[in-house]
């Protein structure tokens, strides 16, 4: 047996201004959960689509098992057992979890019809050998988004992988479904199980991996033993210098109060109601972090901000001014910044160029337009100071944001937003799919934006985020908010407890 199950030998891939991989050689070992780790465009998702056939290298051989093998599309992949879960998963939410598991292999019974009763009852044996606790007849459209992962995890194990890759699976999940996650990955690890990780997150490099190889320009510049390196040593390969993990601020004058919440509820598409009686305030200078799991109205009070979302009952007060109702370009026009949650769905088009992408929302207005007509001459000097500002890449204005990274993306999304000069802040996961790197220039953007009188309401499924950015934390759950916490010395004990409902 080879010494390595998987190898890639200088493997070298180059798109239309960019070379994405520069003879990067990856070794990975039988059983192992090897992490792969870089910044934004460091060629990472390149990589492992060249390893499942959604691209073929220009140069470089693949190795599984001591064999060299082309694999020129995902077929081919799959008939060498190995399998890909994407980062945005590749459901239909109308179709049941069996239906969506057996699409272009269902199994026939009598040739003709689809055999779904032998498919459930498969799909069942996979559930309950890896802890997985997954009805197959359930919809998809009905179910969290970790169950949804487990479904994509299920479908690649029911075409037999051997070989997981992970892109990003961590990024949409609850800090309760990541630690069911890492419970599933382990348990596919005993089972002789090879899994590739690809993410940003140091510290589940730390808690998960066995080895971690960091990439960097298309390169790979080193590759550890997880148990004999650190968050900052990995840090530090990733972005080429050292990175400040832990984000210090100063002290801080507070000013007016710029946004005020007033009993606000509201309903979700359902006439369920999803905020219940919110009063909430956000002053000059001040960031109010909203802590609590997600899915318990952190999504719903952005959208009331913002005008995406009507409210029940209640008031929203800009400096005083009522501004309930208002539509969200009217909101906007106040100097109100939105950083989306969901950048695919709210943030960006992906059909345009990252130029165009970046005067959204203003583009309607001077100096974006002369007369009848868009200033490109302007639009592109704009683009191109902003994307040198924000380190976007490749740093080519003219590229459709969709052939971006997820984290170059949203970099496009925090430049336009931090550009307009707000007044009011509202920055709903900012840092969701960015690298270390591009994480601590956020942070000091979001900062800089405080020193400057900004009121900001930030938003994050990141703990440590709104622990280290926050002035105050508004804990939320099932719609209220429970608690409000000066941020001084916090006790994250009773902040897990808050954020689980436990209050008095």
């Amino acid at each position: 047996m080879a010494q390595y199950l998987i190898e890639m030998k200088d493997i070298s891939k180059t798109f239309p201004l960019v070379k994405a991989n520069d003879k990067v050689n990856l070794m990975v070992k039988k059983g192992e959960i090897h992490a792969l780790v870089g910044e934004n465009g460091a060629g990472k998702s390149t990589l492992m689509s060249i390893l499942y056939g959604l691209y073929q290298a220009d140069e470089g051989e693949i190795y599984i098992d001591g064999q060299k093998i082309v694999i020129s599309n995902p077929n081919i992949a799959i008939e060498n057992k190995i399998g890909m879960v994407h980062q945005h998963f590749m459901l239909v939410p109308p179709l049941t979890v069996v239906e969506n598991v057996i699409l272009g292999m269902e199994p026939r019974k009598n040739y003709f019809f689809i055999d779904l009763k032998k498919a459930a009852s498969d799909i069942k044996i996979l559930s309950e050998k890896y802890g997985f606790k997954i009805d197959p007849w359930t919809k998809i459209e009905d179910v969290s988004v970790g169950i949804q992962q487990r479904v994509e995890i299920i479908k690649v194990l029911y075409r037999g992988a051997e070989i997981l890759i992970l892109d990003e699976p961590t990024a949409v999940l609850t800090p309760q479904e990541v630690e069911e996650l890492f419970k599933i990955l382990k348990s596919l690890k005993r089972q002789g199980k090879t899994i590739i990780f690809i993410t940003h997150k140091l510290n589940e490099v730390m808690a998960i991996s066995d080895r971690v190889t960091v990439m960097r320009d298309g390169k790979v510049v080193g590759t550890k033993e997880t148990s004999q390196t650190n968050t900052s040593e990995i840090a530090t390969l990733m972005v080429g210098r050292e990175v400040l993990l832990i984000t210090s601020k100063e002290d801080q004058k507070i000013g007016k109060t710029v946004l005020r919440l007033e009993q606000v509820s509201a309903f979700n598409q359902h006439k369920y109601p999803v905020l219940k009686d919110i009063n909430l305030s956000v002053k000059e200078g001040q960031i109010i972090g909203i802590a609590g799991v997600e899915g318990n109205g952190q999504t719903e009070l952005v959208e009331v901000i913002t005008g995406l979302r009507s409210i029940s009952n209640g008031k929203i007060f800009l400096y005083e001014k009522d501004i309930t109702g208002l539509s969200t370009r009217k909101i906007r026009e106040l100097h109100i910044a939105h950083i989306p949650e969901d950048r695919r769905k709210r943030g960006f088009i992906a059909d345009y160029s990252v130029a165009e992408n970046l005067v959204l929302g203003s583009h309607y207005k001077p100096p974006f337009v002369k007369g009848s007509f868009i200033n490109f001459p302007e639009v592109n000097r704009y683009a191109d100071q902003l994307i040198k500002d924000y380190d976007i890449r490749p740093a080519v204005k003219e590229n459709l944001l969709k052939s971006l990274s997820g984290g170059n993306q949203q970099k496009v999304i925090v430049a336009r937003e931090l550009q307009r000069e707000p007044i009011l802040l509202i920055a709903a996961q900012p840092t969701r799919g960015l690298d270390v790197g591009s994480i601590e220039f956020v942070h000091k953007q979001i900062l800089k934006e405080r020193s400057k009188g900004i009121a900001i309401l930030l938003v994050s499924a990141e703990l440590d985020e709104i622990l280290s950015l926050s002035d105050e934390i508004a804990v939320m759950y099932e719609g209220r908010i429970i608690e409000t916490l000066i941020n001084k010395d916090v006790d994250k004990g009773k902040l897990g407890l808050l954020m689980t409902g436990v209050y008095k």
